[in-house]
């Protein structure tokens, strides 16, 4: 998909702040830090419209990004983020889990994971809620320019597997330096437009 538009709408909290639109949306989980802003920047062509920080727990609120008048991408807060209080960590949780199960127009979560690492416990979780609630996931396997392209098969078999991924629930190799699946990404969600 050619982006020329793209532009950040609401940052919400509550149902009542969403935007009124019938546009399909794609939810980006992940944990803290995994790459879910650099995700939608390399996917629109923009260096900076979800902004990146080296600190996790940047992200409080549920972002909505519209493009091309077609479509959002909702960037949702880290999970697995320790240096919030607890209190904080459960209202997240709890707004998240309102969004993801009650909102119409969301079409696919895309789950984050870092292809460096198995993912972690809470992945796992993220996906097995997912299941659950019988929500469409797109996993995107990012930072694939760090590791050597002949161990990706490796790491892609141990994302397949820690998820217990199911027919259906894509996994994408991703690299938000290189562009690596970009078009791959943007051919997966088509799909669910």
């Amino acid at each position: 998909m050619k982006v020329t538009h793209a532009e950040m709408v609401i940052s919400a909290v509550k149902p009542e702040q969403y935007p009124d639109s019938t546009l399909p949306e794609f939810a980006l989980a992940g944990r803290s830090n995994v790459g879910k802003s650099s995700f939608i920047n390399k996917m629109i062509n923009r260096k900076n419209l979800a902004r990146t920080s080296s600190k996790p727990g940047k992200t409080q609120t549920l972002n909505f990004y519209l493009i091309n008048e077609s479509l959002y991408f909702v960037d949702v807060p880290g999970y697995g983020f320790a240096k919030v209080s607890k209190q904080e960590r459960e209202a997240w949780g709890k707004m998240i889990e309102t969004y993801l199960t009650t909102r119409e127009q969301l079409r696919a979560v895309i789950l984050i994971v870092d292809l460096r690492h198995s993912p972690t416990k809470d992945d796992v979780m993220m996906y097995e809620f997912l299941k659950h609630y019988d929500i469409p996931a797109i996993i995107i396997a990012t930072k694939a320019d760090k590791i050597p392209k002949g161990k990706w098969q490796k790491h892609l078999k141990v994302v397949r597997e820690t998820l217990n991924i199911v027919d259906g629930d894509e996994l994408v190799l991703f690299s938000a330096e290189t562009g690596q699946g970009k078009d791959e990404a943007w051919a997966v969600l088509q799909r669910f437009i």
